[in-house]
């Protein structure tokens, strides 16, 4: 590290800032901060929820069959196990009630949480030292530090179609479910066949008379190895919590192991390749059908999706996968490239996330009066996933780079808030006010990350949410979770600099 300042930093103006550390979201990012500041004795802190309660995705998404993909035991916090899971991947009601019960235990109570404040715009002031935070409400907060929790996949994204204002019939994004909606004997088109259509897909279509499915591409689906967790298992964890501790290792270490075939060798990914062929045979007989959703490119590429019901659904006789692209809509139906009308009573969209929009709807300004969004136009980077020149004392969980496609995102989430607390250490240590990223450390790190990305699947041909408009990967590591706990351990050694503070140790 180095104890230059920027040029134009000027003094503190002495007056002392609202909070210490102020956290925007209380998901599974926002409170593992929380609760990690708590222990590590710094209580000056407070959190901003746009929403009514804790819990972030998982207390807005309530779709039809709305689950998670990792094992409960490895989608959770490591310092809050969980005896109870009801099944071997949890759903989102038992998700959200863990994340209320750990907010619970631990203190994050109203009095840490200013629920319905939706941060809108954050402004660095550079003479203070601080964050001037400004709210949907119009009040305005100054913190030393802020940490952004937001996550990646909280801002749904709907396609621009044609005629789509005209439709007179009710259309929701999966994450904005309209539960008022009685879906029963109607004509559905749902729109995109992502991580969410392979869960309510198969809840509505026994219940709805057509459903439309437009696929742009097939994604590669796995058997979902779920079951209830036993009696006995329950009383086992309960009893010897240690037996709990050695099957979260050892889930941890059977989904790590995939990484070798996203990040080092994609020709290791073929035998769960042809699994998910004989998964595909065996539960869609129609050879047509298959041949249509049968991905043509490697596992990997895209996000690859489990569930033991979603290709049966597609072999439902009122079930028609649609590969043709859709060119508009109209008052009571959409038409696709081919010409074809089809009358439809809703359309629901399972189009993913603005991933690539990871402030939003929060302004940043940064040192040079230049906003985060302006500063990311061709696409996100940062250092570590929670840094960035430019913005100081501001720090991401999830950020560029830092996603996992193997393994569970509350790891990576756990590292990074180990890694922020090691910075406010060394911001304290040194009496520091200012931290902040060197510019040739960020461009250095970025250039060897794209470089690494390089050599994984996620780059491999396909097109997939990962990537942005210059074709980069700004979203996902490209390598072992385990790789990146291990280097967020230390604070770089010529990697921030600080202003009132002297060199860092590595």
């Amino acid at each position: 590290m180095s104890d230059r300042t920027p040029p134009d930093a000027q003094p503190a103006s002495g007056f002392p800032p609202d909070v210490d550390v102020l956290i925007i979201g209380s998901g599974f990012a926002g409170l593992c901060m929380a609760i990690q500041l708590r222990k590590a004795g710094r209580e000056d802190f407070l959190i901003l929820e746009k929403g009514p309660d804790v819990g972030g995705t998982w207390r807005v998404n309530t779709y039809p069959g709305c689950a998670c993909d990792i094992p409960s035991h490895l989608y959770s916090y490591s310092f809050e196990p969980n005896p109870g899971w009801s099944r071997m991947y949890p759903t989102q009601p038992e998700i959200w009630q863990y994340l209320k019960d750990v907010a619970q235990r631990n203190d994050i109570t109203p009095g840490r949480i200013r629920f319905n404040t939706e941060v809108r715009e954050a402004v660095f002031d550079r003479a203070a030292g601080m964050w001037r935070v400004r709210t949907a409400g119009g009040d305005e907060i100054a913190a030393r530090v802020v940490v952004s929790g937001m996550g990646g996949l909280s801002r749904p994204k709907i396609p621009d179609l044609p005629g789509l204002a005209r439709f007179q019939g009710p259309t929701f994004h999966s994450a904005e479910w309209d539960h008022s909606v009685d879906l029963n004997g109607t004509r559905v088109a749902v729109i995109g066949t992502g991580a969410s259509a392979i869960q309510f897909v198969p809840q509505i279509a026994p219940r709805v008379a057509q459903l439309h499915l437009f696929q742009r591409s097939p994604p590669w689906v796995l058997p979902k190895l779920d079951r209830p967790i036993r009696p006995w298992e329950h009383r086992l964890f309960r009893a010897l919590p240690g037996t709990m501790r050695l099957f979260r290792a050892w889930l941890y270490w059977r989904q790590e192991a995939v990484a070798i075939g996203y990040t080092v060798h994609p020709k290791l990914l073929r035998p769960i390749e042809q699994w998910g062929r004989r998964h595909l045979e065996r539960t869609i007989p129609d050879p047509e059908l298959r041949r249509r959703v049968t991905p043509d490119y490697t596992m990997g590429c895209k996000r690859t999706l489990l569930s033991n019901e979603y290709l049966p659904a597609l072999a439902r006789p009122n079930v028609e996968v649609v590969t043709d692209r859709l060119t508009e809509v109209r008052e009571h139906s959409v038409v696709t490239a081919d010409g074809r009308e089809r009358e439809v009573d809703a359309i629901l969209f399972a189009t993913g996330f603005q991933t690539m929009d990871m402030t939003s709807p929060v302004r940043f300004v940064g040192v040079d009066g230049v906003s985060l969004d302006e500063r990311w136009k061709e696409g996100p980077q940062g250092y570590y996933g929670v840094a960035v020149t430019g913005y100081p004392n501001l720090f991401f969980i999830i950020g560029p780079n830092s996603r996992v496609a193997n393994n569970s995102i509350v790891f990576m989430i756990e590292a990074q808030v180990g890694h922020i607390l090691r910075l406010l250490d060394h911001m304290d240590a040194r009496g520091a006010r200012v931290l902040e990223v060197e510019p040739e450390a960020q461009s250095a790190y970025n250039d060897a990350l794209q470089e690494r990305m390089q050599r994984t699947v996620f780059v491999s041909g396909c097109d997939n949410w990962y990537r942005d408009a210059r074709g980069r990967n700004p979203v996902l590591w490209p390598a072992f979770a385990t790789g990146y706990w291990l280097k967020s351990r230390r604070v770089p050694s010529h990697g921030y600099r600080t202003l009132e503070g002297t060199a860092a140790e590595s």
